[in-house]
């Protein structure tokens, strides 16, 4: 009778009713499946301006802030305003980026957000000590726009193994760091994506809020791509978002609030890209630290060489 009584089927839920929820009800989970796909959320007002303002203030400003606070604060054998900067960046933005994904309104791959957040922690903490040399090297007349062994404080250094030992500082800074750092950063903004789509025209419109924040988000991913060096990570990402947001229409889905905000701020941060470009063209030193066919200089190199002489200016003022 155990048997019977185990193999007895589950009761049929009354005409009209409602079926019951539960792990032991396989269609309920068809169900859920189904509704995700359609499910929109409202534009994330909250996490799309703390993401804004802690990229412009933790990364953005932290060589500012090491250049402007008096060096006796921060003495170059300790770690500088940046640096702590650095420190805050590399907790709080994992952090937000989680609580984006937990937004979304598709559920999306778990473990690939696990590993992606995990490097990109790494990749951040290899980045935050090359470049708290890197930039403390300025004070002893490090220039940026000179390659390391061109720099006029590194190229006589003996034995010339010293020179060796920088190159590979700023390997870890420049490509390492910025690989691990990147990578994942721009694939979970990727991911998050792929869930920004809903069936309904209404909802594929921006509030007021999104479009003023939209200016400050575009200027400072025209930094991250300029400064990081990551123009072809950057444009792949972008052509991904293209191409999906392509097939998704002919599904007649359309991009949300959030979705919109982040394509057109990609939109807009590769104009101001070509606008930088085109601005410094012609200028032969930085063309000769960017040889490559993509030439996008990084503006610290710019600021390096034709804005660091108003410091002394300025102290003798």
């Amino acid at each position: 009778m155990q048997g019977a009584a185990r193999r007895r089927p589950f009761p049929a839920a009354a005409p009209g009713s409602p079926q019951p929820a539960g792990p032991l009800y396989p269609g309920r989970h068809g169900a859920v499946k189904n509704e995700d796909t359609f499910k929109t959320s409202p534009f994330h007002l909250d996490l799309w301006f703390y993401f804004t303002l802690q990229n412009w203030v933790l990364d953005f400003g932290r060589p500012i802030a090491m250049i402007i606070l008096p060096l006796e604060w921060f003495p170059l054998n300790k770690p500088s305003a940046g640096d702590y900067f650095h420190m805050a960046y590399n907790v709080i933005t994992p952090f937000l980026l989680l609580k984006l994904i937990e937004r979304s309104p598709k559920t999306l791959p778990r473990s690939m957000i696990y590993v992606s957040i995990i490097m990109f922690v790494m990749g951040a903490s290899i980045h935050l000590v090359g470049d708290s040399v890197n930039h403390r090297l300025i004070f002893s007349g490090y220039q940026h726009h000179l390659s390391v062994r061109e720099n006029p404080i590194i190229k006589n250094l003996k034995p010339e193994t010293l020179i060796d030992s920088f190159e590979l500082l700023y390997y870890y800074d420049e490509y390492l760091g910025h690989s691990m750092w990147y990578i994942p950063f721009f694939l979970i903004l990727f991911i998050y994506f792929t869930g920004c789509f809903t069936p309904v025209e209404e909802e594929s419109r921006m509030p007021v809020a999104a479009l003023l924040l939209m200016g400050p988000s575009s200027l400072y991913y025209w930094y991250l791509v300029t400064e990081g060096q990551i123009f072809i990570l950057y444009i792949f990402t972008f052509f991904a978002m293209m191409a999906l947001v392509m097939h998704q229409k002919r599904k007649g889905l359309v991009l949300d609030s959030n979705g919109l905000f982040l394509f057109y701020s990609f939109i807009i941060t590769l104009v101001l890209i070509a606008l930088w470009v085109v601005w410094l063209w012609n200028d032969k030193i930085l063309r000769k630290k960017y040889p490559g066919v993509i030439y996008i200089p990084e503006p610290w190199a710019f600021y390096t060489l034709h804005m660091s002489n108003l410091h002394p200016a300025k102290e003798s003022f």
